[in-house]
């Protein structure tokens, strides 16, 4: 299989086909590089688990405040079940340390955002 096959297959299962199809190979530059690189490499890579990277994602995610990014990772981890509501939460709260207040309180309002979505 190749690099930008593995990293399509891991993009649909790192983002649990949220996210829109990428575009066909050679179409989007960008989005090749990040299929190969990010997805066909780094994501598939088995040292890290998708769960431990997605941790260590939203940890980078909460230190830049982006809600946005911050929505997706936070939803795709309660679908695979990798993280519950209770410890996205505890995530925000122990991060106010380390980034802030206004960051961590405008992720905060982004996660729950998402309760109503799992019924938490």
């Amino acid at each position: 299989m190749e690099k930008r096959e593995i990293g399509v297959a891991m993009y649909r299962e790192v983002y649990c086909n949220e996210l829109p199809e990428p575009p066909a190979a050679g179409e989007d530059k960008f989005f090749d590089s990040m299929l190969e690189n990010l997805f066909g490499e780094l994501w598939a890579d088995a040292q890290l688990t998708i769960e431990q990277k997605r941790l260590l994602l939203l940890g980078a995610i909460l230190a830049q405040g982006e809600e946005m990014m911050f929505t997706i990772q936070a939803r795709c981890a309660m679908k695979r079940g990798e993280l519950s509501y209770s410890q996205l939460e505890e995530a925000v709260r122990f991060m106010t340390q380390y980034v802030g207040y206004p960051k961590a309180a405008r992720l905060r309002m982004a996660l729950m955002g998402l309760s109503k979505e799992f019924n938490v």
